[in-house]
């Protein structure tokens, strides 16, 4: 769940809430903050469809401020996916890729997702095709995206190549906050494959905090 900034105490959960989060006066505005409320209520309640649903209406009715109507549908067709309905998901991740506006993560990624969950595997094979041979793998996030994804899908293999670009793309824009999640996942990958140890595991050797050097005298 992705919290730009803290969500409203009072968000409504039916509709197109009255309250005063994510309003210019009587216009609801698509706003980060009123989704983060509805992601925040949604996972209190596990009613991650009235989210979807409210997030979907939003995405197209909505005023624009400060959140594009393609990061709308790509909230909202997460929402969809948690709702275990990646039919409606997919809708959502199409209309978020031909707004074309911009995005926190790539849709491409998600929508991958929703299709492994319909058993139409070839059309997600064709969309991470598609990812690594465009910009994609210069993405440290998306590179993690993607590898969380195929481990699930149990392509270990192709996990791990990810991964690794993903440590590439870190290291040459020292993305230090996502290298350590990607050293990380790359070296259990590694080790479940049966891998030795190479030169990016000693990377994340030397990043782990040691023990404290006790006090003199302690």
């Amino acid at each position: 769940m992705r919290l730009s900034v803290p969500a409203a105490k009072n968000e409504e959960t039916s509709g197109l809430s009255a309250a005063t989060v994510g309003r210019f006066g009587g216009v609801v505005a698509l706003s980060g903050e009123l989704f983060d409320a509805i992601e925040v209520n949604a996972a209190r309640t596990g009613n991650h469809k009235r989210a979807a649903v409210r997030m979907s209406r939003l995405a197209v009715q909505a005023t624009p401020a400060g959140m594009s109507r393609a990061e709308a549908h790509m909230r909202a067709g997460e929402q969809w996916l948690l709702a275990d309905e990646p039919d409606a998901a997919v809708d959502e991740f199409r209309t978020a890729i031909a707004d074309a506006g911009p995005t926190f993560d790539d849709p491409r990624v998600p929508l991958a997702r929703a299709m492994f969950a319909l058993g139409r595997s070839a059309e997600a094979d064709a969309l991470l095709r598609e990812l690594k041979e465009s910009e994609g793998r210069s993405l440290a996030r998306t590179c993690d995206l993607v590898a969380e994804l195929l481990t699930e899908q149990g392509d270990l293999e192709g996990a791990l190549d990810w991964t690794t670009a993903g440590v590439d793309a870190c290291l040459s824009s020292e993305d230090q906050a996502e290298l350590q999640l990607l050293l990380r996942l790359r070296y259990r990958l590694r080790v479940d494959l049966g891998l030795p140890e190479d030169d990016y595991d000693k990377l994340l050797d030397e990043r782990r905090p040691g023990p404290e050097t006790p006090a003199a005298g302690a």
